[in-house]
């Protein structure tokens, strides 16, 4: 397809293609302009503004360094130039198409996996509830039944790992809890032990049979 478009054309789904991080498929529809804007930028070592809505709209000015595809958003990592730090965006929230605006001199960036880094990230910062856990199993099993884009694992010792998650729900949490299969300690936060614990009656009077 590439062969019969624009020279222009061509060269915005080129950027897209070697600016974008695939972390897992999926995902909502983002406006194409806006993530082709933004890896050109991310080619061409541009700055970007553009009105950013998470809770009060606010104006930002950045310098972008690369788009990650997760398995629910399209994230951009870049330097936020009044913050004088490494941020990460949602592509969903940003209000209109961004205007380009400088050229810059790429910074070191924040870290060689950008997928990773993006992960870590929004694992569980963007939700009411936030879960620490050990869980007790290698963490190599751990994470294959687990996604990057919604934990964070760290290896304890060769038998278990730390994680941390969120979520918006306690019982979702649980469920997912009870769905990776392994046997885990609740380090945090209390409401999703006392919750775990109603559960875990409520279960039980409904084996024995008993109200």
């Amino acid at each position: 397809m590439e062969q019969v478009l624009p020279s222009r054309l061509r060269r915005r789904v080129q950027a897209l293609q070697e600016h974008t991080t695939p972390l897992t498929a999926g995902g909502p529809a983002v406006n194409a302009e806006v993530l082709t804007v933004i890896a050109g930028a991310c080619r061409d070592h541009q700055q970007l503004r553009f009105t950013y809505r998470s809770g009060a709209d606010t104006r930002r000015l950045v310098e972008p360094l690369g788009l990650v595809h997760t398995g629910r958003r399209w994230y951009f990592v870049a330097w936020d130039v009044d913050r004088a730090d490494w941020r990460t965006f949602r592509a969903d929230r940003i209000a209109d198409v961004p205007a380009l605006a400088a050229r810059f001199t790429p910074r070191t960036a924040p870290a060689d996996d950008l997928a990773a880094y993006v992960s870590r990230s929004v694992a569980s910062s963007v939700y009411t509830y936030q879960a620490v856990l050990v869980i007790h199993a290698p963490l190599e099993d751990v994470a294959d039944r687990t996604s990057p884009t919604s934990v964070q694992l760290e290896e304890i010792d060769a038998s278990s790992c730390l994680m941390r998650s969120g979520g918006e729900s306690l019982d979702t949490m649980a469920f997912h809890l009870l769905h990776i299969g392994f046997e885990f300690d609740v380090l945090e936060p209390p409401e999703l032990v006392e919750r775990m614990r109603e559960l875990s009656e409520r279960l039980a009077r409904s084996v024995s049979g008993r109200r």
